[in-house]
């Protein structure tokens, strides 16, 4: 086990439906980052923005972007995740992926669909949470819409890490700033949020915001978050398990099942 799992975020204004100029952007922003860093976390749909034009802009699952996350992982010996718009067997999917240093991966298709989008229109909602186990850590990804149900994330496998990979506009940005803070604390985890920048070709404005969260809601990130910008941190297990230890939150909670 890694007590310090070194993680880097990069909060970008995307290229609207132009999956080569971000696959660009991004490409150059992962250049910058240190060669410490475990972890490179990218925001949802990084390719395209948060479009529902799937139809044109969906890939293969084993397809380019996924081949782009491989190469970088491996030249940065570094886990990378972030959505894509992905398309299987005649469905779309607003699907994550976490890219391993060895090329490996796993997938999660993003749970809730967001209806005032009409996205349960175009995407078919995933059914499974993933939990990855990375270098001696238990990493929960999860998409956007997700962080409003806090029931889809309830810690009950001790994980340590949560991360939301998100296109979050600018007008709903409190109930992000609340919700990031309030799932660290009620999991006792560690909560990465990354949001985008600028404004996508709906209109919406998206001003940032990404943050990170110790497992007591304090804040790891005091920057200026309006802006494009990529943030390192380091976070730690043994704290982390201390803290548990000491306050036994997690041991208090209530038992009960989920349906579909």
């Amino acid at each position: 086990m890694d007590e310090k799992l070194n993680i880097a975020f990069i909060q970008a204004d995307l290229n609207w439906e132009n999956a080569e100029a971000n696959r660009k952007l991004f490409s150059k922003e992962i250049e910058n980052i240190s060669d410490e860093v475990d972890l490179i976390i990218l925001p949802e749909m990084f390719t395209t923005g948060f479009s529902m034009n799937a139809e044109e802009l969906a890939e293969e699952t084993d397809a380019e972007t996924l081949s782009w996350m491989r190469a970088h992982a491996k030249a940065k010996s570094a886990a990378i995740t972030g959505s894509v718009i992905i398309t299987e067997n005649g469905n779309y999917y607003n699907r994550l992926f976490f890219v391993f240093p060895d090329g490996s991966y796993k997938l999660y298709d993003k749970r809730h669909t967001f209806t005032l989008a009409k996205e349960d229109l175009t995407y078919t909602a995933g059914k499974e949470r993933l939990i990855v186990e990375y270098k001696g850590w238990k990493i929960c990804p999860l998409v956007c819409y997700d962080l409003r149900f806090p029931v889809w994330a309830r810690n009950t496998v001790d994980y340590d890490l949560l991360i939301y990979v998100a296109n979050w506009p600018e007008k709903r940005v409190n109930a992000w700033d609340a919700l990031l803070k309030a799932r660290a604390i009620e999991n006792m985890s560690y909560c990465v949020g990354l949001n985008r920048t600028g404004v996508d070709g709906d209109g919406y404005v998206y001003n940032g915001h990404s943050a990170a969260y110790d497992m007591l809601g304090k804040e790891l990130t005091p920057l200026d978050r309006a802006e494009p910008f990529i943030a390192e941190i380091s976070i730690d297990k043994k704290e982390l398990l201390e803290t548990r230890k000491k306050l036994k939150f997690l041991q208090d909670r209530d038992k009960f099942s989920l349906d579909e």
